[in-house]
Protein backbone atom coordinates (compact mmCIF):
# COMPACT_ATOMS: atom_id res chain seq x y z
CA UNK A 1 0.00 0.00 0.00
CA UNK A 2 1.68 3.51 -1.47
CA UNK A 3 2.01 6.06 1.18
CA UNK A 4 -0.23 7.99 -0.63
CA UNK A 5 -3.40 5.62 -0.80
CA UNK A 6 -6.00 6.13 1.31
CA UNK A 7 -7.14 3.48 4.11
CA UNK A 8 -9.43 0.81 2.42
CA UNK A 9 -12.71 0.17 4.32
CA UNK A 10 -11.17 -3.65 5.33
CA UNK A 11 -8.68 -1.38 6.95
CA UNK A 12 -10.82 0.13 9.24
CA UNK A 13 -13.03 -2.76 9.65
CA UNK A 14 -10.33 -4.49 10.79
CA UNK A 15 -9.34 -1.48 13.21
CA UNK A 16 -12.48 -1.49 14.63
CA UNK A 17 -12.74 -5.06 15.30
CA UNK A 18 -9.19 -4.96 17.17
CA UNK A 19 -10.19 -1.99 19.13
CA UNK A 20 -13.07 -3.61 20.66
CA UNK A 21 -11.06 -6.74 21.07
CA UNK A 22 -8.45 -4.74 23.04
CA UNK A 23 -10.91 -3.08 25.39
CA UNK A 24 -12.75 -6.34 26.02
CA UNK A 25 -9.44 -8.57 26.94
CA UNK A 26 -8.09 -5.47 28.58
CA UNK A 27 -10.68 -5.56 31.00
CA UNK A 28 -11.13 -8.93 31.29
CA UNK A 29 -7.04 -8.19 32.29
CA UNK A 30 -8.05 -5.82 35.29
CA UNK A 31 -10.77 -8.02 36.37
CA UNK A 32 -9.34 -8.99 40.26
CA UNK A 33 -7.80 -4.87 40.76
CA UNK A 34 -11.82 -3.19 41.20
CA UNK A 35 -12.51 -6.44 43.41
CA UNK A 36 -9.20 -6.19 45.60
CA UNK A 37 -11.00 -4.80 48.67
CA UNK A 38 -13.45 -7.72 48.81
CA UNK A 39 -10.73 -10.26 48.20
CA UNK A 40 -8.84 -8.46 50.88
CA UNK A 41 -11.97 -8.65 53.24
CA UNK A 42 -13.44 -12.10 52.00
CA UNK A 43 -9.21 -14.00 52.33
CA UNK A 44 -7.91 -11.83 55.12
CA UNK A 45 -4.58 -10.35 53.14
CA UNK A 46 -1.97 -8.39 53.98
CA UNK A 47 -1.36 -4.84 52.01
CA UNK A 48 1.46 -6.98 50.57
CA UNK A 49 -0.85 -10.29 49.84
CA UNK A 50 -3.58 -8.00 47.97
CA UNK A 51 -1.18 -6.01 45.65
CA UNK A 52 0.66 -9.33 44.86
CA UNK A 53 -2.82 -10.45 43.86
CA UNK A 54 -3.44 -7.02 41.47
CA UNK A 55 -0.12 -7.10 40.05
CA UNK A 56 0.60 -10.42 38.89
CA UNK A 57 -1.83 -10.47 35.80
CA UNK A 58 -0.20 -7.07 34.98
CA UNK A 59 3.44 -8.47 35.47
CA UNK A 60 2.84 -11.64 33.04
CA UNK A 61 0.44 -9.56 30.35
CA UNK A 62 3.27 -7.29 29.88
CA UNK A 63 5.76 -10.32 29.39
CA UNK A 64 3.80 -12.10 27.90
CA UNK A 65 3.73 -9.63 24.36
CA UNK A 66 7.14 -10.49 23.84
CA UNK A 67 6.53 -13.74 22.76
CA UNK A 68 2.71 -13.35 21.96
CA UNK A 69 4.03 -10.54 19.18
CA UNK A 70 6.33 -12.64 17.54
CA UNK A 71 3.54 -15.54 16.86
CA UNK A 72 1.69 -12.72 15.71
CA UNK A 73 4.68 -11.62 13.16
CA UNK A 74 4.32 -15.32 12.08
CA UNK A 75 0.48 -16.80 12.14
CA UNK A 76 -0.97 -13.27 11.99
CA UNK A 77 -3.67 -11.79 13.99
CA UNK A 78 -6.57 -13.33 11.88
CA UNK A 79 -5.26 -16.74 13.83
CA UNK A 80 -4.01 -14.85 17.17
CA UNK A 81 -6.65 -12.14 18.49
CA UNK A 82 -9.88 -14.75 18.26
CA UNK A 83 -7.44 -17.03 19.54
CA UNK A 84 -6.23 -15.28 22.58
CA UNK A 85 -9.44 -14.07 23.32
CA UNK A 86 -11.17 -17.00 23.60
CA UNK A 87 -8.12 -18.50 25.65
CA UNK A 88 -9.12 -15.43 28.21
CA UNK A 89 -12.14 -17.16 28.75
CA UNK A 90 -11.19 -19.96 30.64
CA UNK A 91 -8.95 -17.99 33.84
CA UNK A 92 -12.62 -15.64 33.69
CA UNK A 93 -14.34 -18.75 34.51
CA UNK A 94 -11.71 -19.74 36.55
CA UNK A 95 -12.36 -16.65 38.91
CA UNK A 96 -15.28 -18.04 40.14
CA UNK A 97 -14.40 -21.28 42.04
CA UNK A 98 -11.04 -19.79 42.98
CA UNK A 99 -12.40 -16.51 44.74
CA UNK A 100 -12.14 -18.32 48.15
CA UNK A 101 -8.42 -19.72 47.98
CA UNK A 102 -5.77 -17.00 48.05
CA UNK A 103 -3.07 -19.69 46.22
CA UNK A 104 -6.05 -20.71 43.60
CA UNK A 105 -6.70 -17.17 43.05
CA UNK A 106 -3.13 -16.17 42.48
CA UNK A 107 -2.69 -19.11 40.39
CA UNK A 108 -5.66 -18.11 38.24
CA UNK A 109 -4.46 -14.42 38.20
CA UNK A 110 -1.48 -15.62 36.60
CA UNK A 111 -3.23 -17.16 33.63
CA UNK A 112 -5.30 -14.21 33.32
CA UNK A 113 -2.13 -12.61 32.72
CA UNK A 114 -2.51 -13.47 28.79
CA UNK A 115 -5.06 -11.30 28.34
CA UNK A 116 -2.75 -8.23 28.76
CA UNK A 117 -0.90 -9.64 25.66
CA UNK A 118 -3.34 -8.60 22.91
CA UNK A 119 -2.00 -5.09 22.44
CA UNK A 120 1.26 -6.90 20.43
CA UNK A 121 -1.37 -8.65 18.44
CA UNK A 122 -3.29 -5.14 17.36
CA UNK A 123 -0.15 -3.12 16.67
CA UNK A 124 1.60 -5.25 13.58
CA UNK A 125 -2.20 -5.66 12.31
CA UNK A 126 -3.61 -2.10 12.49
CA UNK A 127 -0.06 -1.07 11.30
CA UNK A 128 0.19 -3.62 7.79
CA UNK A 129 -3.40 -2.21 6.98
CA UNK A 130 -3.09 1.65 7.25
CA UNK A 131 -0.62 3.62 5.02
CA UNK A 132 2.76 5.81 6.97
CA UNK A 133 1.15 9.04 6.63
CA UNK A 134 -1.88 6.98 8.56
CA UNK A 135 -0.73 4.81 11.17
CA UNK A 136 0.44 7.50 13.89
CA UNK A 137 -3.59 7.88 14.33
CA UNK A 138 -4.78 4.61 13.41
CA UNK A 139 -2.70 3.29 16.00
CA UNK A 140 -3.69 5.60 18.55
CA UNK A 141 -7.38 4.67 18.26
CA UNK A 142 -6.41 1.43 18.42
CA UNK A 143 -4.47 1.98 21.75
CA UNK A 144 -7.46 3.37 22.94
CA UNK A 145 -8.47 -0.10 24.06
CA UNK A 146 -6.33 0.63 27.64
CA UNK A 147 -9.15 2.34 28.36
CA UNK A 148 -10.85 -0.95 29.20
CA UNK A 149 -9.23 -0.94 32.27
CA UNK A 150 -10.62 2.15 32.91
CA UNK A 151 -14.14 0.98 32.14
CA UNK A 152 -13.61 -1.90 34.43
CA UNK A 153 -12.69 0.05 37.55
CA UNK A 154 -16.04 1.66 36.88
CA UNK A 155 -18.01 -1.13 35.73
CA UNK A 156 -16.70 -4.53 37.78
CA UNK A 157 -17.67 -3.39 41.30
CA UNK A 158 -21.51 -1.87 40.14
CA UNK A 159 -22.19 -5.63 38.61
CA UNK A 160 -20.87 -7.04 41.24
CA UNK A 161 -23.27 -5.64 43.62
CA UNK A 162 -25.60 -7.60 42.03
CA UNK A 163 -24.01 -10.99 42.27
CA UNK A 164 -20.39 -11.51 43.07
CA UNK A 165 -19.97 -13.79 40.25
CA UNK A 166 -21.68 -11.76 37.89
CA UNK A 167 -18.54 -9.77 36.21
CA UNK A 168 -16.84 -13.43 35.45
CA UNK A 169 -19.87 -14.62 33.86
CA UNK A 170 -20.34 -11.22 31.97
CA UNK A 171 -16.85 -10.68 30.77
CA UNK A 172 -16.67 -14.77 29.61
CA UNK A 173 -19.92 -14.08 27.33
CA UNK A 174 -18.65 -11.04 26.03
CA UNK A 175 -15.07 -12.73 25.15
CA UNK A 176 -17.25 -15.46 23.82
CA UNK A 177 -19.41 -13.50 21.45
CA UNK A 178 -16.38 -11.24 20.14
CA UNK A 179 -14.07 -14.27 19.40
CA UNK A 180 -16.39 -15.69 16.90
CA UNK A 181 -17.23 -12.06 15.53
CA UNK A 182 -13.36 -11.40 15.27
CA UNK A 183 -12.64 -15.01 13.39
CA UNK A 184 -15.23 -14.08 10.85
CA UNK A 185 -14.34 -10.48 10.31
CA UNK A 186 -11.06 -9.87 11.22
CA UNK A 187 -8.08 -10.08 7.96
CA UNK A 188 -4.53 -9.82 8.15
CA UNK A 189 -3.55 -7.65 5.30
CA UNK A 190 -2.41 -9.75 1.93
CA UNK A 191 0.92 -10.08 0.90
CA UNK A 192 1.73 -9.34 4.44
CA UNK A 193 5.78 -9.92 5.11
CA UNK A 194 5.95 -13.73 6.94
CA UNK A 195 8.89 -14.46 8.90
CA UNK A 196 9.77 -18.29 8.29
CA UNK A 197 11.93 -18.68 11.07
CA UNK A 198 12.24 -20.01 14.72
CA UNK A 199 10.67 -17.50 17.60
CA UNK A 200 13.80 -17.79 19.07
CA UNK A 201 15.48 -16.41 16.22
CA UNK A 202 13.20 -13.56 15.30
CA UNK A 203 13.24 -12.47 19.12
CA UNK A 204 17.00 -12.44 19.03
CA UNK A 205 16.40 -10.34 16.16
CA UNK A 206 14.75 -7.48 17.23
CA UNK A 207 16.57 -7.00 20.60
CA UNK A 208 19.43 -6.39 18.34
CA UNK A 209 18.24 -3.62 16.98
CA UNK A 210 18.79 -0.62 18.39
CA UNK A 211 15.30 0.93 17.76
CA UNK A 212 13.69 -1.36 19.98
CA UNK A 213 15.36 -0.31 23.36
CA UNK A 214 15.77 3.06 22.12
CA UNK A 215 11.41 3.10 21.72
CA UNK A 216 11.46 1.08 25.06
CA UNK A 217 13.18 3.36 26.47
CA UNK A 218 10.36 5.92 25.78
CA UNK A 219 7.27 4.07 25.80
CA UNK A 220 8.31 2.92 29.64
CA UNK A 221 8.24 7.01 30.53
CA UNK A 222 5.34 7.24 28.53
CA UNK A 223 3.24 4.13 29.13
CA UNK A 224 4.83 3.69 31.86
CA UNK A 225 3.55 6.93 33.57
CA UNK A 226 -0.04 6.45 32.41
CA UNK A 227 0.54 2.99 34.66
CA UNK A 228 2.23 4.52 37.08
CA UNK A 229 -0.35 7.22 37.76
CA UNK A 230 -3.12 5.22 37.95
CA UNK A 231 -1.93 2.83 40.52
CA UNK A 232 -0.07 5.41 42.70
CA UNK A 233 -2.58 8.58 42.26
CA UNK A 234 -5.70 7.58 44.13
CA UNK A 235 -3.25 6.94 46.81
CA UNK A 236 -1.39 10.00 46.85
CA UNK A 237 -4.51 12.41 46.60
CA UNK A 238 -5.86 10.60 49.60
CA UNK A 239 -2.42 10.90 51.66
CA UNK A 240 -1.46 14.54 50.55
CA UNK A 241 -4.71 16.53 49.60
CA UNK A 242 -6.89 14.38 52.11
CA UNK A 243 -9.38 13.19 49.46
CA UNK A 244 -11.92 10.67 50.38
CA UNK A 245 -11.51 7.19 48.73
CA UNK A 246 -14.62 8.05 46.25
CA UNK A 247 -12.90 11.55 45.37
CA UNK A 248 -9.75 9.95 45.03
CA UNK A 249 -11.03 7.96 42.26
CA UNK A 250 -13.16 10.20 40.49
CA UNK A 251 -9.92 12.31 39.68
CA UNK A 252 -8.12 9.51 38.70
CA UNK A 253 -10.83 8.15 36.71
CA UNK A 254 -10.22 11.55 34.80
CA UNK A 255 -6.88 11.16 34.53
CA UNK A 256 -7.25 7.80 32.99
CA UNK A 257 -9.74 8.69 30.75
CA UNK A 258 -7.70 11.76 29.18
CA UNK A 259 -4.83 9.45 28.58
CA UNK A 260 -7.42 7.28 26.45
CA UNK A 261 -8.14 10.72 24.70
CA UNK A 262 -4.91 12.21 23.89
CA UNK A 263 -3.09 8.93 22.78
CA UNK A 264 -5.24 9.63 19.19
CA UNK A 265 -4.37 12.73 19.28
CA UNK A 266 -0.57 12.16 19.67
CA UNK A 267 -0.91 9.63 16.52
CA UNK A 268 -2.68 12.37 15.03
CA UNK A 269 -0.29 14.73 15.45
CA UNK A 270 2.45 12.00 14.70
CA UNK A 271 1.48 11.25 11.26
CA UNK A 272 1.67 15.77 10.53
CA UNK A 273 4.90 15.88 12.17
CA UNK A 274 7.89 13.85 12.60
CA UNK A 275 6.95 11.68 15.75
CA UNK A 276 10.25 11.92 17.75
CA UNK A 277 9.32 15.67 17.79
CA UNK A 278 5.55 15.56 18.99
CA UNK A 279 7.07 12.63 21.86
CA UNK A 280 10.11 15.18 22.60
CA UNK A 281 7.24 17.84 22.80
CA UNK A 282 4.86 15.79 24.76
CA UNK A 283 7.63 14.61 27.48
CA UNK A 284 9.44 18.20 27.94
CA UNK A 285 5.61 19.52 28.73
CA UNK A 286 5.30 16.44 31.50
CA UNK A 287 8.65 17.71 33.10
CA UNK A 288 7.74 20.84 33.32
CA UNK A 289 4.56 20.59 35.48
CA UNK A 290 5.96 17.78 36.82
CA UNK A 291 8.47 20.59 38.35
CA UNK A 292 5.24 22.81 39.38
CA UNK A 293 3.80 19.94 41.11
CA UNK A 294 6.82 19.32 42.99
CA UNK A 295 6.43 22.56 44.96
CA UNK A 296 2.95 20.76 46.27
CA UNK A 297 0.41 23.06 44.81
CA UNK A 298 -3.19 23.40 46.24
CA UNK A 299 -5.31 21.17 44.44
CA UNK A 300 -7.97 23.32 43.36
CA UNK A 301 -6.69 24.49 40.87
CA UNK A 302 -3.00 24.39 40.17
CA UNK A 303 -2.52 20.97 41.06
CA UNK A 304 -5.84 19.20 39.35
CA UNK A 305 -4.71 21.39 36.07
CA UNK A 306 -1.06 19.84 36.42
CA UNK A 307 -2.38 16.56 37.12
CA UNK A 308 -4.49 16.94 33.71
CA UNK A 309 -1.58 18.40 31.45
CA UNK A 310 0.83 15.64 32.73
CA UNK A 311 -2.36 13.34 31.63
CA UNK A 312 -2.53 14.88 28.03
CA UNK A 313 0.74 14.81 27.46
CA UNK A 314 1.95 11.09 28.71
CA UNK A 315 -1.09 10.04 26.41
CA UNK A 316 0.11 12.16 23.69
CA UNK A 317 3.73 10.79 23.98
CA UNK A 318 2.53 6.82 24.43
CA UNK A 319 0.76 7.09 20.85
CA UNK A 320 3.62 8.83 19.07
CA UNK A 321 6.10 6.55 20.31
CA UNK A 322 3.80 3.88 18.51
CA UNK A 323 4.03 5.99 15.54
CA UNK A 324 7.49 5.70 15.40
CA UNK A 325 7.50 2.00 15.93
CA UNK A 326 5.72 2.01 12.58
CA UNK A 327 8.29 4.01 11.20
CA UNK A 328 11.53 2.90 11.87
CA UNK A 329 10.62 -0.80 12.01
CA UNK A 330 10.92 -3.33 9.54
CA UNK A 331 7.14 -4.44 8.38
CA UNK A 332 8.38 -7.86 9.04
CA UNK A 333 9.46 -7.21 12.74
CA UNK A 334 6.51 -5.18 13.88
CA UNK A 335 4.89 -7.52 15.99
CA UNK A 336 8.49 -8.50 17.98
CA UNK A 337 9.36 -5.48 18.08
CA UNK A 338 5.85 -4.02 19.67
CA UNK A 339 5.97 -7.16 22.17
CA UNK A 340 9.33 -6.20 23.75
CA UNK A 341 8.16 -2.05 23.85
CA UNK A 342 5.08 -3.24 25.31
CA UNK A 343 6.47 -5.50 27.74
CA UNK A 344 8.91 -2.79 28.77
CA UNK A 345 6.28 -0.11 29.00
CA UNK A 346 4.21 -2.47 30.61
CA UNK A 347 6.56 -3.15 33.11
CA UNK A 348 8.00 0.33 33.54
CA UNK A 349 4.59 1.35 35.22
CA UNK A 350 6.00 -0.40 38.68
CA UNK A 351 9.03 1.06 39.52
CA UNK A 352 7.65 4.53 40.01
CA UNK A 353 5.05 3.35 42.61
CA UNK A 354 7.63 1.62 44.76
CA UNK A 355 9.83 4.86 44.40
CA UNK A 356 7.12 7.49 45.50
CA UNK A 357 6.05 5.28 48.20
CA UNK A 358 9.88 4.88 49.83
CA UNK A 359 10.52 8.25 49.48
CA UNK A 360 7.71 9.25 51.05
CA UNK A 361 8.11 7.05 53.83
CA UNK A 362 11.86 8.09 53.83
CA UNK A 363 11.19 12.22 53.40
CA UNK A 364 7.51 12.68 54.45
CA UNK A 365 7.20 14.45 50.77
CA UNK A 366 6.59 13.45 47.23
CA UNK A 367 7.96 16.24 46.11
CA UNK A 368 11.50 13.93 45.13
CA UNK A 369 9.43 11.73 43.35
CA UNK A 370 8.09 14.40 41.11
CA UNK A 371 11.40 15.82 40.59
CA UNK A 372 12.51 12.26 39.51
CA UNK A 373 9.87 11.89 37.13
CA UNK A 374 10.87 16.23 35.19
CA UNK A 375 14.24 14.38 35.24
CA UNK A 376 13.42 11.43 33.69
CA UNK A 377 10.63 12.56 31.45
CA UNK A 378 13.35 15.81 29.92
CA UNK A 379 16.04 12.86 29.23
CA UNK A 380 13.37 11.44 27.41
CA UNK A 381 12.85 14.79 25.45
CA UNK A 382 16.37 15.27 24.97
CA UNK A 383 16.60 12.07 23.22
CA UNK A 384 13.72 11.78 21.17
CA UNK A 385 14.71 15.13 19.75
CA UNK A 386 18.27 14.65 19.43
CA UNK A 387 18.28 11.15 17.85
CA UNK A 388 15.02 9.56 17.31
CA UNK A 389 14.13 12.15 14.70
CA UNK A 390 17.33 11.28 12.72
CA UNK A 391 16.19 7.77 12.19
CA UNK A 392 15.08 7.26 8.48
CA UNK A 393 11.89 6.65 7.79
CA UNK A 394 10.26 3.27 7.30
CA UNK A 395 12.82 0.81 9.27
CA UNK A 396 15.39 2.35 6.75
CA UNK A 397 17.90 2.46 9.34
CA UNK A 398 16.73 -0.32 11.72
CA UNK A 399 17.67 -3.37 9.46
CA UNK A 400 18.30 -7.16 10.94
CA UNK A 401 21.36 -8.05 10.46
CA UNK A 402 21.41 -9.99 7.08
CA UNK A 403 19.08 -7.12 5.43
CA UNK A 404 15.29 -6.72 5.81
CA UNK A 405 14.69 -9.92 3.57
CA UNK A 406 16.57 -12.57 5.68
CA UNK A 407 13.82 -14.74 7.17
CA UNK A 408 10.95 -13.40 5.47
CA UNK A 409 8.21 -14.83 2.69
CA UNK A 410 6.06 -13.19 1.47
CA UNK A 411 1.75 -14.17 1.97
CA UNK A 412 -0.15 -15.07 -0.83
CA UNK A 413 -2.46 -12.44 -1.99
CA UNK A 414 -5.80 -12.37 -1.27
CA UNK A 415 -8.84 -10.75 -1.88
CA UNK A 416 -10.35 -8.72 0.83
CA UNK A 417 -9.54 -5.25 0.38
Amino acid sequence: MAATEKPSPAAYRNLFVATVGFVLTFWAWDLIAPLGSDYRDRLGLSSVQQSLLVAVPVIVGSVGRVPVGALTDRYGARLMFPLVSALTIVPVLLLIPARHSYAATLAVGFVLGLAGTTFAIGVPLVNSWFPPARRGFALGVFGMGMGGVALSGYFTPRIAAHGETLPFLVVAAALAVYAALAALLLRDRPGRPVPSDSLTARLGRAGRLRVTWELSALYAIGFGGIVAFGVYLPTYLKTWYGLSPTDAGTKAAGFALLTVIARPFGGWLADRVHPALVTAAALGFVALLAVVQAFDPALDPVGTICFLCIAAGLGTASGSVFALVAQVTPQAQVGSVTGIVGAVGGLGGFVPPLVMGAVYSAKDSYSIGFMLLSDLALAGCVYAYGRMRTVRPDGAGAQPPGGPGRGVVAVGQSGDE
